[in-house]
């Protein structure tokens, strides 16, 4: 008995400092938002129908990774081309020899339009998404000198994406300003799937209309989300010279699970100016992609290992820390899955002990010791600090999905941890595994719904 409550002492100073320190760093990125809200620079911009379907200033090519996405990526490249009115653009999607099925889909969904090129890659897949981006860019390479011209920007989506139809213009009006902007993500509610898959509406939509939002203002890196997010070409050549003079094919970095991020990263590290842009169009819809996250817990804690293996673990190894004070702390923030998948391990871990103390107090036993006043007040604060968490996870994302997706974010928010602990412990086995001299493998989720079909009255179910 007394040892179970010396345990949980512990436990409780462990899980109470690390709550606390976690809740300071929240709340100071929710005390900046609100800044900015009441100083007028945090509202979204706008665009006319007009301008979202007017001539880019400048070819725009955007790049697509695919390897057994024959479910949805004839509903991505077709939905593009119907919906981008601009003929300025060339869409890249890259496939592999040993996937015909993913092939035959992209060909369905590009038809005789000239606006798509199918590039195969020489190596049969999986490799890397990567490897596979970096084939894309040496396409794109090519194809300046073959026809003569020189893309003004490049732009990165996913195989299962459901684009805005302004999102070009929007991109390519701000790159005439800045090196690289990234524009907002939006998982779509997938009724099959209320917990799991619902549970990244709330996490992207707080980080998306809160966190990205100071961290633009702060003049922070913007990390690249991998979708809705548009380089300036010259940007990427002078990131792609640097690769290649380290013995790298292109400007992803094959050898990180998170290339995406790094190259979000490596723009700021090179001199270059980013944005975090929120635009609402003509009918006052958030210019942002849409897509389905994983419905399965299995998918999602796999996705998510991935996020925190490659910014976690292998962008410390591989990029370091920054020497700007506002850039070292959104570091910070970025890497702190890992010790946040510990801590919450420990918080239910308390559960499991105070119940078990319960139980032993029920049989007559009272040799309960007291708690420290110290540490009385630290529990109240991370209690006070889950109460505001709470409000503002419901206040974000009911603004974006209605008020019962709002009260539904608060029920998740159990369901969200999980992940978070399975996750971290699966990225650091994955980190180990890597630093034993495994090679890094292209864990990839599987996607067999798109929103589109959702959207034109079909299944969405997965």
């Amino acid at each position: 008995m007394k040892g179970l409550q010396f345990f949980e002492q512990e436990l409780l100073l462990f899980a109470a400092f690390w709550f606390l320190l976690g809740a300071i760093d929240d709340i100071g990125v929710d005390l900046c938002w609100i800044w900015l809200k009441l100083a007028g620079r945090a509202r979204d911009g706008r665009i006319s129908r007009e301008d979202a379907a007017a001539p880019l200033q400048g070819r725009a090519a955007i790049l697509i990774a695919a390897w057994h996405e024959a479910e949805v990526i004839g509903h991505t490249v077709r939905h593009a081309l119907s919906v981008w009115r601009q003929d300025d653009f060339t869409l890249y999607v890259g496939c592999y020899s040993n996937d015909p099925g993913t092939i035959a889909a992209a060909m369905s969904g590009a038809g005789a339009d000239a606006r798509v090129r199918i590039v195969i890659h020489e190596n049969a897949g999986p490799t890397t998404k990567a490897d596979c981006l970096n084939r894309l860019y040496t396409a794109l390479c090519d194809d300046e000198g073959r026809y003569g011209h020189r893309f003004r920007s490049v732009v990165l989506h996913d195989s299962e994406d459901m684009v805005h139809p302004a999102e070009l213009a929007v991109i390519d009006g701000a790159l005439g300003e800045v090196d690289f902007v990234q524009l907002p993500v939006r998982p779509e509610p997938q009724p099959a799937s209320p917990w799991v898959a619902g549970h990244y509406s709330d996490e992207f939509t707080e980080s998306h209309a809160k966190s990205l939002v100071v961290r633009d203002a702060l003049g922070a890196a913007i990390p690249a989300a991998g979708v809705a997010c548009g380089f300036a070409r010259e940007i990427i050549a002078g990131i792609a010279r640097r690769r290649v003079a380290e013995g790298g094919p292109g400007p992803f970095a094959a050898e990180c699970l998170t290339e995406d991020y790094e190259l979000g990263v490596l723009v700021w590290r090179e001199g270059g100016a980013s944005r975090f842009l929120r635009v609402r169009d003509a009918d006052n819809q958030l210019v942002a992609t849409r897509a389905y996250f994983p419905a399965r817990l299995e998918d999602a804690v796999r996705q998510k290992a991935r996020w925190i293996h490659g910014i976690a673990f292998q962008s410390w190894d591989r990029l370091g820390w920054s020497r700007g004070l506002a850039d070292w702390w959104m570091v910070l923030r970025d890497r702190r899955g890992p010790l946040t998948s510990i801590v919450l391990a420990c918080g239910y871990v308390l559960i499991v002990v105070e119940g078990l103390l319960s139980i032993v107090r029920l049989s007559g036993v009272r040799a309960q010791p007291e708690i420290s006043p110290w540490l009385q007040g630290m529990l109240l604060l991370c209690f006070a600090s889950l109460v505001w968490r709470s409000i503002a996870r419901f206040a974000f994302t009911a603004h974006e999905y209605g008020w019962p997706e709002g009260v539904r974010a608060l029920m998740r928010i159990p369901v969200a941890n999980f992940i978070a602990i399975m996750a971290g412990r699966k990225a650091f086995a994955g980190y180990m595994r890597t630093l034993r001299g495994a090679a890094v493998t292209w864990e990839k989720t599987s996607h067999d719904a798109h929103p589109i079909l959702a959207a034109a009255g079909g299944t969405a179910t997965r």
